[in-house]
This record gives C-alpha cells, structure tokens and sequence, in this order.
C-alpha cells in the first residue's frame, strides 16, 4: 500500500517537529543542571564527561582568545608549561596559559596582561582548552539568561501546542473522509 503526499509530508514535519522538541529539552535540562552545579555545589564548570563549556568574559587573552568566545575545556591531569588552562578562583574562571609548574603549584598569565597571576595549587585547575569557537558565547549567555530560559520555554510550549492542533485537525479531517466514504457505501448498497 503506497503511503499518499500528503502523509509523507506530514510524518516529515512530525519528525522535524520532535526533533526540535527533543533539542530544546536537551537545552533546557543541560541549563538546569549546569545551574545547579554552580549553586548548589559551587563549580564554576561543571565537566560530567570530561568536557566542559565556558565563555571567555575578557580580553586578557587577545589574541588567542576574545571575549565571547566559547571555549571546551577537557579535564586533565597531565599539564605542561604553555598549555592553556582553566582554573577556578573563587566563584571566577581565569583562562590563561601556564608559564611555570611543579609538582603541586601552577603560575599562569594571561596573553594580553603584563603581570603572571598569583602561584595557586594545581587542584584549582579544572582542565586544558581543546578548542574554541569564536563570538558563540553571546548565545550561550543569552540562553544563559532569564529571559532566554523563559523564551526557550514559551517556544517548547508553543511548539507542542502547534503540533498538538495540527494533529488533530489532520484526524479530524481523515475521520471526515472516512465517514464520508462509509456514507457513500452505504447510499450505494441502498
């Protein structure tokens, strides 16, 4: 039995619809959880599989890096001199690149700065930069945001609600024409 246009189209926008659904409770649930590793336990990055995400807040390392640029930070154990690091002071994350090491202490400094930052314990480092995308961190923060936590919502509501209409117009409008074709039988059988 050959499935018609009109149903292929609708199973893609169904899937699509899921799809996008899927997506935004994925960024809901990760906004959540990421809230809570910094309010209830106080880490700056939480890094659950080893990864973790953050935004560089100022220029202190221009060029390598600029502010509002996302940076995956992998957590690790073995850091050398040069490597750019992520550490927590605080309730700050500092990225800068290591300038001198030993067994238990860590010098960093930023690119841009002229002065190393203080001697801290190699503990506070929470991992090595593996990579960056530029400028993405101004939609991390503005889904970051109450107002792009809200907009997240309103659109996952609005989209189950649209798809939820749209089903049923589609059963509504199949249960017509099936009772119009049992009309026709009947009228013809008469």
């Amino acid at each position: 039995m050959k499935m018609s246009k009109e149903k292929k189209k609708g199973k893609s926008k169904s899937f699509w619809r899921r799809l996008v659904l899927i997506l935004l409770g994925l960024l809901l649930g990760v906004n959540m959880y990421l809230a809570n590793a910094r309010q209830l336990v106080g880490n700056q990055i939480p890094m659950p599989f080893g990864y973790g995400v953050a935004v560089v807040m100022s220029g202190s390392m221009e060029p390598t890096f600029s502010k509002n640029d996302l940076i995956i930070v992998k957590k690790s154990d073995d850091i050398k001199v040069g490597d750019i690091v992520v550490y927590q002071s605080g309730h700050m994350l500092i990225v800068h690149r290591v300038i001198a090491l030993d067994d238990k202490t860590v010098v960093t400094k930023g690119d841009a700065n002229n002065v190393a930052d203080p001697q801290f314990n190699l503990s506070e480092v929470k991992g090595t930069v593996v990579t960056w995308i530029p400028k993405l961190g101004l939609i991390v923060n503005a889904l970051k945001s109450p107002i792009g936590v809200i907009s997240v919502l309103a659109v996952a509501i609005l989209l189950v609600e649209l798809s939820f209409k749209k089903q049923k117009k589609n059963d509504t409008a199949e249960l017509d024409e099936i009772r119009k074709q049992i009309g026709d039988l009947k009228n013809k059988t008469d």
